[in-house]
């Protein structure tokens, strides 16, 4: 009976014969052994009843805490229709409901009551090798803002991806919440919200409970990669500065978003034509996001010989002061690079007309900021005008991609952060490209985790960047798509592993020797959720 309530070592009716009597499982199952094939079969009909997408998402982690072997190989067969359930955009309603549908634990809860005592509750994690944590304080969930505790659910979500696309073992994952309170009024009134009933703590004593965690975190697992998820910006920023040259981690909000945003970005010039260097992209936003897409590119055009200074001016940013330009009131630290000189305006239609950019990027979190009037300015502009709407969930996008195409009589060239339906425009089908922070950080973190790396650098960040642009093949261009499909998630996410391992090795940041087989080193780490491998 033990074994069939534990995730990782449950098969549930495709227990064979011989292991229902090795086992003692006689009597406890139906008499009928399943294969696996019938079981994702049998999954996947019961999932298509649900009469929501909240319902598939409560379904699928019942599974996910039944038989994990199960929930993986049923989620790589069926990654285009079962990643946006566990992902986004339909994680962000769940973790909204995260204390109404809470069944079982997932993970650990770290709170500032903790503090002294890390040590003894990472003890607690019944597995002793992990290799990724993904950690949240909960503030900035998605475009959705401070969720507290119910922010679990990205963590947990980001490590099933990194199991589904990079072959992470589940055993090998441990998502962790920082509960620090939350200054969200409306769960501090509710009397069943399960996080810690108090307003945030700040300052010193926020730094040092971060501190412990991540001197704890890697004591107990020196060879651990750390992953920052939907830490508010200005934390978020700060943490990375403050972690990122002594331990192994990254955060996805800053690093990921960059790479699948310049990925997307070269992959439409395959379309649009011109060469990086000649790139004007103005963002809407300017938090961690957004100016952690503009230094990546930045980085990207100072390697092909670009001056720090045009570098720099390759990016602009719009916020909800306007037009970010030199000598403007209340310009932050992060945004002084970017600050240049120009007219302001606190206009977005007027800005573009004054920038004239090739692309408009938006990482605000807010809904329809890509107006009509915007989006047809570009049109003008540009014979095929870049638009990417990148704020998650679905419902925070700055537009659509029927908004989009309809707007620009199909001429856009479009990804957004959530999936869109395909929409067709003057006859022709456009799959609009979903920059899926998916595509990155699972072969990212398989990458470090294959070479061994001591840090996680931008270097790394620009060769998974390129790496996926250079998947994007024709057919998908001609499709409208600007990443490869996601049924080659697997082969995506090998192959960023491969550059970044290489990366690694070139720079001397890994602690191992070189495979003589680079390729076959990172395939042979993957796990392969079948019946008779470890979890």
């Amino acid at each position: 009976m033990a074994r069939l309530q534990n995730p990782i070592l449950n098969k549930g009716t495709a227990f064979t014969e011989t292991e229902r009597d090795k086992f003692k499982l006689r009597g406890l199952l139906p008499p009928r052994v399943s294969s696996q094939d019938q079981q994702v079969k049998r999954v996947l009909a019961n999932l298509r009843r649900k009469p929501t997408d909240l319902e598939k998402y409560i379904f699928l982690v019942a599974l996910q805490n039944r038989n994990e072997t199960l929930f993986y190989r049923m989620l790589l067969d069926n990654i285009e229709e079962v990643m946006p359930i566990i992902y986004t955009p339909t994680v962000g309603k769940a973790c909204q409901e995260y204390g109404n549908i809470f069944r079982r634990p997932r993970g650990l809860y770290i709170t500032l009551e903790d503090k002294g005592r890390i040590d003894g509750i990472l003890q607690n994690w019944p597995h002793e090798n992990v290799s990724v944590i993904v950690v949240t304080d909960g503030e900035r969930i998605l475009g959705l803002g401070d969720l507290g505790a119910y922010g679990m659910g990205i963590p947990v979500g980001k490590l099933s991806l990194y199991t589904a696309c990079a072959g992470i073992r589940p055993s090998h994952c441990l998502p962790i919440t920082i509960d620090v309170g939350t200054n969200n009024e409306t769960l501090l009134e509710d009397p069943l919200y399960i996080g810690l009933p108090q307003k945030r703590i700040e300052g010193t004593a926020y730094l040092e409970l971060m501190d412990e965690f991540m001197n704890s975190a890697t004591e107990r697992y020196p060879e651990v990669l750390i992953q920052f998820e939907d830490f508010c910006g200005a934390h978020a920023l700060d943490l990375l500065d403050r972690y990122r040259s002594s331990y192994r981690m990254f955060n996805d909000d800053i690093q990921g978003t960059a790479a699948v945003a310049l990925s997307g970005l070269r992959s439409a010039l395959k379309v649009t034509g011109g060469s990086l260097s000649r790139q004007r992209v103005l963002f809407m936003g300017s938090g961690a996001a957004g100016i952690g897409i503009g230094t990546l590119l930045a980085c990207a055009l100072e390697k092909e010989g670009v001056s720090e200074t045009d570098a720099c001016r390759a990016s602009w940013f719009f916020d909800s002061k306007g037009l970010v330009v030199a000598g403007r009131d209340r310009i932050s630290e992060m945004q002084m690079p970017f600050a240049h000189d120009h007219p302001g305006t606190k206009d977005f239609a007027e800005a573009v007309r004054s920038v004239k950019p090739t692309a408009i990027v938006g990482v605000s979190g807010r809904p329809n900021l890509f107006t009509q009037e915007v989006v047809k300015e570009m049109a003008k502009l540009n014979n095929r005008p870049i638009i990417f709407p990148l704020s998650n969930p679905t419902s925070q996008a700055e537009c659509t991609a029927e908004e989009a195409y309809s707007w620009t009589d199909g001429k856009a060239v479009f990804a957004s952060g959530s999936p869109f339906e395909p929409v067709t425009q003057s006859g022709r089908l456009l799959e609009p490209g979903q920059g899926n922070n998916a595509y990155i950080f699972p072969g990212i973190g398989l990458g470090i985790v294959a070479s061994d790396a001591r840090s996680v650098t931008d270097e790394m960040f620009l060769a998974a960047a390129t790496t996926l642009s250079d998947m994007v093949g024709d057919s998908e261009l001609e499709r409208g798509m600007l990443y490869p499909p996601l049924t080659s998630i697997r082969e995506v996410s090998k192959a960023i592993a491969v550059a970044v391992a290489k990366e690694a090795f070139r720079s001397g940041l890994s602690s191992g020797d070189k495979p003589q087989d680079l390729e076959q080193h990172v395939k042979a780490m993957m796990y392969t959720p079948d019946y008779g491998i470890p979890a």
